[in-house]
């Protein structure tokens, strides 16, 4: 069983994280099933989110009677101390515990830092004085934010998405924290669902040992995939290069990785889906991106108002409107006929 140890923390877990986001689209009985079935052959380290709707009150049911034996990190959009100590108590009650092994400022548009003004840190701190939190993380799509974090020494964990189509400068924050002793807690290792050879992904990922990381699973065949790597991890050989190599040469550069964080569009436009519909439709299952319900979602990008609201929240730096533009562009030629 291949572990990882989260920096000075000292928490040590199989190289395999469950991350819980995906269970919020699933019915309780089957969330509950799939996270115990995860614990019960080897995966220890849930992590879930204040944001991620009725995640955290499923993952509260599915580890009772376990809570001593995982690893639990949660977290919080917060950007006021009292908001902080709502959303604390609010996921400690629907966790059902009394401690978050990790709590993670999730995805702040600045490092929360003592002085600042918010608060945030010192609530934080305060928490962990209480006996409520453990360990402190953050969560972010920004870079600098994230070199920022790493260099006060203020934060036990980062979490940042990771994955063999990130860039040089992805890898220097995974290189920063381990010079640091500071957890790097791996989102997005399949880049969204862009990544459709999992074998690839961990073993890619598989090659920096202090780095855990979080699989969104959602589906019991999607858990088996990656409990099937606790006992024959895949290696970096030739043929998963090869795969690498290609995924590579089509996907890196200006593609959307559907974060979500330029939402909502003043107009309803599902921009996560829609700006990165042409790679999902020769990536996934064609079938379910040409449905009547997906036709009228790319539809709605008629209605795009080119205010640059999107363009301008995007942590990646892409031109979204017309990432938006191109994509349906494309789009409706393949419902012309066009070949795929």
């Amino acid at each position: 069983m291949t572990q990882v140890v989260l920096g000075k923390t000292g928490i040590t877990v199989n190289k395999n994280g469950f991350g819980a986001l995906p269970i919020q689209r699933i019915a309780q009985a089957d969330a509950v099933r799939l996270v115990r079935k995860a614990f019960e052959q080897g995966i220890t380290f849930f992590d879930t989110a204040r944001s991620y709707t009725d995640s955290e009150e499923k993952l509260g049911v599915a580890l009772q009677g376990i809570r001593d034996e995982v690893f639990i990190a949660t977290k919080t959009p917060a950007t006021t101390a009292a908001g902080f100590w709502q959303d604390l108590e609010t996921s400690l009650g629907l966790l059902q515990t009394d401690h978050i092994d990790i709590y993670q400022f999730h995805n702040p548009a600045f490092c929360p830092k003592p002085g600042d003004g918010s608060g945030l840190y010192e609530a934080m701190l305060e928490a962990k004085a209480q006996g409520k939190v453990r360990f402190i993380g953050i969560t972010n799509h920004r870079l600098a934010v994230a070199h920022e974090a790493i260099e006060l020494g203020l934060y036990d964990t980062l979490q940042f998405p990771f994955s063999y189509l990130t860039t040089d400068k992805e890898l220097e924050l995974v290189h920063a924290c381990a010079k640091q002793q500071m957890g790097f807690i791996a989102m997005k290792g399949l880049a969204g669902g862009l990544i459709n050879n999992s074998a690839a992904a961990y073993a890619y990922l598989a090659q920096f040992e202090h780095v855990l990381p979080i699989w969104g699973v959602q589906r019991e065949n999607e858990l088996d995939e990656f409990l099937s790597y606790i006992d024959a991890p895949p290696v970096l050989n030739d043929a998963l290069q090869a795969v690498i190599d290609k995924d590579r040469q089509q996907l890196i550069g200006s593609f959307c990785r559907g974060c979500g964080y330029c939402m909502p569009c003043p107009v309803g436009i599902e921009i996560n889906s829609c700006a990165r519909m042409s790679l999902m439709i020769r990536r996934a299952p064609q079938a379910a991106q040409l449905t009547e319900k997906a036709q009228a979602m790319m539809q709605k990008i008629e209605d795009c108002l080119h205010c640059g609201q999107c363009k301008a929240k995007c942590p990646y730096g892409l031109d979204t409107p017309q990432l938006l533009a191109d994509n349906y562009r494309d789009y409706r030629e393949i419902l012309a006929g066009k070949a795929l």
